[in-house]
């Protein structure tokens, strides 16, 4: 099987965020060629002994990822021009030129599954990846089964990790839960055994509504307890309806500072009064918009919480 290669020329500063929106797109895999030299402790761990000659003057970077023959290259490429479009209003993105080749079957796919390991979130949540072993299961382990298929986030993320860290310690037993942008579903997933009666995950992307429902079935939970549906619930009046209105005891939105901010404006008509909005997937340049959103929006401000680069705010109505 053949596949085409798309590769995007851009800038070394702005790697990070045009990988992030990439992955929002539903991009599997990446390969990035720059002129970063690696670290001692990279160099030893990756076994070489002799480094390349960069030249550390020289920002340009690639980024390249592949496609099915069959698939759409039009509409990513377009996608992808205007996902740079947005990027570029935080960080120069440089040419943003994009070649498009075809290449020979590669395995790409599933190669990155090797460095997707059983890990420990808190004291007792362990993802553990659907085709892995557990061989440190400790009595009391919540072990939540992923795939993360054509969508992304595996949990080890920051921004997901706050949003776990905000649902240990704000949902209680018998609460409503609302995932806007649920990918995985693993947010969703863990919610549910930490005890939600029920939860709905919504996503524009299909893929990924598909990919929650299969972790959801692998981690035995029924649609009576887990559903999720696609659609946009800031535009879409009938997901609204299907979302319900002034129901939910919390609503979870791990997504982008660029989507919280109108989200919050729609978000609290599906809250109870007294219910929960915790957001992240902020980056920390955009953190005072959107508190300055969600506070004019009818949401008191409860916490924010920082881990790297990035920001969840926790706000109730």
């Amino acid at each position: 099987m053949k596949w085409v290669k798309l590769t995007l020329k851009t800038l070394t500063e702005a790697v990070e965020l045009v990988s992030d929106m990439l992955m929002e797109m539903g991009i599997e895999g990446i390969e990035i060629q720059d002129n970063v030299p690696i670290t001692e402790r990279e160099r030893k761990e990756l076994f070489i002994d002799i480094l390349p000659e960069l030249d550390v003057s020289n920002h340009e970077a690639f980024i390249s990822f592949y496609l099915e023959e069959e698939a759409d290259v039009d509409a990513t490429v377009n996608a992808v021009k205007e996902g740079l479009a947005e990027v570029s209003q935080f960080v120069d993105t440089g040419a943003g030129e994009i070649e498009i080749s075809v290449t020979e079957d590669l395995d790409w796919i599933n190669n990155w599954k090797a460095f997707f390991k059983p890990f420990r979130l808190e004291d007792n949540i362990v993802i553990k990846p659907t085709w892995e072993v557990l061989t440190d299961k400790r009595e009391g382990d919540i072990v939540i089964e992923l795939d993360p298929g054509t969508s992304f986030g595996t949990g080890s993320h920051e921004t997901t990790k706050l949003c776990i860290l905000a649902l240990r310690k704000y949902l209680k037993a018998g609460m409503q839960v609302l995932d806007v942008g649920c990918g995985s579903g693993i947010l969703s997933i863990i919610a549910s055994r930490l005890g939600a009666e029920t939860v709905l995950g919504t996503d524009i992307d299909p893929r990924a509504v598909e990919a929650s429902a299969e972790n959801t079935e692998v981690n035995g939970l029924t649609k009576e307890k887990v559903s999720f549906i696609s659609g946009d619930i800031i535009s879409d009046e009938e997901i609204k309806k299907i979302a319900g209105f002034e129901k939910y005891d919390i609503v979870v939105a791990n997504i982008l500072a660029d989507i919280i901010i109108p989200l919050s404006g729609k978000i609290g008509e599906h809250l109870k009064k007294g219910g929960l909005f915790i957001s992240s997937g902020i980056i920390n340049t955009k953190k005072e918009q959107v508190l300055t959103a969600i506070k004019s929006n009818g949401f008191e401000v409860l916490g924010v919480e920082e881990m790297g680069d990035w920001v969840s705010v926790i706000a109730v109505k």
